[in-house]
């Protein structure tokens, strides 16, 4: 098949850049499961926005500081002198943020943030913001949904991208010629014993990258999550006990229930401090205590996670309940310029698989939908206004051997051993907290 423009992924930059793009567009957006099964949705926390020129150099040192002066300061800039114009897109969307008494935009605070810049809607702001984009998309004539529709390979020429390789939901394999691609396709959290990431999440567009020569950056800042809920099954994603929590006042205590770290720290640093807890204690878990919390704010700003304790034996108005860090969200990932552009012609990624060193080493909590929104809409004006520079190639689509994509089976495993053995050499030789899946 043809489209015009092809975007691989539903989360919240692949809708988003959909809603940004011309309509006089045919674009055709393909998802590896249901169209809402895509981290984006996952997002407890908030999305991050600029209150006032007064805040902008305590949010830029804060985001530097979480990154370990490692981000790019040219995208942290772009970032935070956007959010205004993002957020100004979402209320039009109609997504519902929390609101005080005087009905105005109400801010919360998490943890490494000097200040309150977050904004919220209960503990599910992503799949608030996702399910509104979604829905946004849905209306539009020039775009076509496809679900279960997997990415097998980009086609390429002379570093120039024509369109992908796609394995449908009956396992028939198909081309897809486009004049122009954008890469959407999530975090790396599949990989990953533990993680909070949908299990399907396996960073096959960086192993297509790797295949194809497509430059990428920084693939061995992974990000572990301080705080999910601990069980031993991990066949399922983690459960995240948001980082708000602890922004509310929730503490963390060891087995002889005494704190030993300030609640607030760095994701990467409070991470470690856990992990050294958890092996002076010789447990599995730590415990966190959201009991300082007031009710009335627990019940009506984290009813998901109360009610998910609940099920799981945990009544957290009366007792702790047992978290363990797991891998959360990923910082690298396929380079990218300030205008999303990849290394590859006609080829652009936006959201967790690509990086444009905005997070640094480390991302600062609720600036993840915020950059994937920013930069993806920064992708759709670029895309818009050098469209006329794409070609297409008629004759590389039509010479793609797709016997070669037959196996599935081999062919994930084989993208999860190239991406884990590229984390593995950017950090040195040494594996990424030995969590990742040996295949």
């Amino acid at each position: 098949m043809k489209t015009e423009v092809l975007i691989v992924g539903s989360g919240c930059s692949g809708l988003y850049c959909a809603l940004q793009l011309p309509r006089d567009k045919e674009i055709t957006l393909i998802t590896k499961a249901d169209l809402e099964s895509n981290d984006s949705y996952l997002a407890q926390g908030g999305i991050c926005m600029l209150k006032d020129d007064e805040d902008y150099d305590s949010y830029f040192e804060d985001t530097m500081k979480a990154g370990h002066y490692e981000n790019d300061r040219e995208s942290v800039d772009i970032m935070i002198r956007s959010s205004q114009d993002v957020v100004q897109d979402l209320l039009e969307y109609g997504v519902r943020f929390h609101r005080d008494e005087n009905g105005e935009l109400d801010f919360t605070r998490e943890g490494a943030h000097s200040d309150k810049r977050i904004l919220f809607h209960e503990d599910i702001t992503g799949k608030e913001i996702t399910s509104k984009l979604l829905a946004q998309v849905k209306k539009l004539p020039n775009v076509k949904l496809m679900e279960y529709t997997t990415m097998e390979d980009l086609i390429t020429k002379d570093n120039t991208c024509y369109g992908a390789v796609v394995r449908k939901k009956d396992g028939t394999l198909e081309t897809i010629q486009a004049d122009c691609t954008v890469l959407a396709t999530g975090g790396i959290g599949g990989i990953y014993r533990h993680s909070t990431n949908f299990r399907h999440l396996t960073g096959d567009a960086l192993a297509i990258a790797i295949r194809h020569g497509i430059e990428l950056q920084d693939i061995n800042y992974v990000q572990i999550h301080p705080t999910t809920f601990y069980s031993k099954d991990d066949k399922t994603r983690s459960f995240l006990i948001s980082e708000s929590v602890r922004g509310e006042g929730a503490k963390l205590y060891g087995k002889n229930m005494e704190r030993f770290a300030n609640e607030l720290l760095p994701r990467d640093v409070l991470s470690q401090k856990i992990h050294e807890q958890m092996e002076k204690d010789g447990t599995e878990h730590v415990w966190e205590d959201l009991r300082p919390i007031p009710r009335d704010v627990l019940e009506n700003h984290f009813p998901n996670i109360v009610e998910h304790c609940r099920e799981a034996g945990y009544d957290v108005f009366k007792e702790c309940i047992p978290v363990v860090p797991a891998q959360h969200y990923f910082m690298g990932g396929i380079k990218v310029d300030h205008e999303s552009r990849t290394t590859m012609n006609q080829l652009y990624a936006v959201g967790e698989t690509a990086c444009n060193g905005v997070h640094g080493k480390n991302r600062l909590a609720s600036n993840s939908l915020l950059e994937s929104l920013v930069f993806s809409k920064r992708a759709a004006q670029n895309l818009a206004e050098h469209y006329s520079e794409f070609k297409g190639n008629d004759e590389v689509v039509a010479n793609t051997d797709l016997k070669k994509y037959e196996d599935r089976e081999t062919m994930e495993k084989e993208n999860i051993r190239l991406v884990a053995a590229a984390i593995e050499k950017a950090n040195g030789g040494k594996p990424m907290n030995s969590e990742y899946r040996h295949v």
